[in-house]
């Protein structure tokens, strides 16, 4: 029997592998629904690739030309969730949410109720409205499989143990384009060389966070949400080679390494063939010349100083994260618009972090979509006239 899935943001970079995936055994799966904001074009084509009936576009005018380029009505579109949730009769077997950042939080909260299984490969959502998934994850039965190639290596490390029985989590990194460049050198960086990442084929916001660590505190805080684990228990190390993506050492003395290569075709396959062990994946030989070069190294907080935001961040998911996700990501697009330098990121981050009344969020959980929504959208206002003020006059 097929697999029904829903593949929400597919024709974003996890999306577009998703549907990789699912080309190369097409009698496995039924693909039921594919989602974008605005790119219907390339939705046009994932369809008629792996026969897909039903496209969701977010954005009013892409959904308006979306209608006009179906004129032999071979699909249908729909324009926003709920309206598709009312023709199911049934539970979808799995449900990939790869929409990139806040903007996925709501979709991710209906996907859950119709879903049994549901990969989520979306740092915010997570980090700003973990007890709001989670809550559903309970209400609603949905089994929940984390798809960061960092996370999907701990739960696939620990799903058979008790959080008693973990002593410490390692999460690698790959220390990005400016490892060997000195913090004098990093204030001369462009964006163009901020994107180039050594090991991974990703995003050129995703690569800036990666260059500056960013990225790892996003992926601990993600771990503690997701494990229930204390931040203290987590730790980031430097590997360069990106083949360890995670480490867990147990409290029997037993320490546990995952190996593969820089491709999420693996955690993704494995997230979609989670179920049916007897499924392969064509993969590389595994490489002992890095196996015999692990290089694992302390992380230098001189020159990766986004990494002490870990120690403003409580235990416990509160409205802080959102200040944190939102004016990093308003920050990352300054500089990729070349209106603040690399070294400014950091320096305008700490700065608005450190500020009274948003300190004083660190106290107060998140209550309502609506809540977070207009927080970041606060933040990205605050964040942009602060950037203003701290330029050179």
């Amino acid at each position: 029997m097929k697999k029904r899935i829903i593949i929400l943001g597919s024709t974003g970079s996890i999306g577009s592998t998703t549907v990789k995936i699912i080309n190369r055994d097409k009698s496995s799966f039924e693909v039921i629904l594919l989602t974008a904001n605005k790119n219907y074009k390339k939705l046009f084509f994932q369809a008629k690739k792996i026969n897909c009936k039903n496209i969701l576009i977010y954005d009013e005018y892409s959904y308006f030309l979306s209608l006009k380029k179906n004129k032999n009505k071979s699909l249908k579109i729909f324009n926003n969730i709920k309206d598709f949730t009312k023709t199911l009769n049934k539970k979808i077997d799995y449900t990939m949410c790869s929409i990139t950042g806040l903007a996925g939080l709501k979709p991710t909260l209906e996907a859950i109720k119709f879903s049994n299984n549901i990969a989520i490969a979306n740092k915010e959502s997570i980090i700003c409205g973990w007890n709001f998934i989670e809550k559903d994850l309970k209400k609603f039965k949905t089994k929940f499989i984390p798809i960061d190639s960092e996370h999907f290596s701990i739960w696939s490390l620990i799903k058979d143990s008790k959080p008693s029985q973990i002593e410490k989590i390692f999460i690698t990194a790959s220390g990005g384009p400016f490892l060997k460049l000195t913090k004098n050198a990093l204030k001369k960086v462009t964006p163009k060389d901020a994107i180039k990442h050594p090991n991974w084929k990703m995003g050129k916001k995703i690569s800036v966070d990666s260059a500056t660590l960013m990225n790892k505190v996003f992926e601990v805080i993600e771990a503690q949400r997701i494990f229930n684990l204390p931040l203290s228990k987590f730790k980031i190390l430097i590997h360069p080679n990106s083949y360890v993506h995670a480490v867990v050492k147990f409290t029997n003395g037993i320490t546990k390494f995952l190996i593969h290569e820089t491709s999420m075709d693996i955690p993704i396959f494995n997230s979609l063939y989670f179920d049916d062990l007897s499924k392969k994946l064509k993969s590389k030989e595994i490489d002992f010349n890095k196996i015999n070069n692990l290089n694992l190294i302390e992380v230098n907080n001189f020159k990766f100083p986004f990494i002490n935001f870990l120690k403003k961040i409580p235990n416990n998911i509160s409205l802080f994260e959102t200040v944190l996700v939102s004016a990093n990501d308003t920050l990352v697009e300054l500089f990729l618009n070349k209106q603040i330098s690399y070294l400014e990121i950091f320096k305008i981050l700490n700065i608005l972090t450190n500020q009274k009344e948003f300190t004083k969020l660190k106290l107060i959980k998140p209550s309502s979509l609506g809540q977070i929504s207009k927080l970041s959208k606060y933040v990205a206002v605050k964040t942009k006239s602060l950037s203003v003020l701290s330029r050179p006059q």
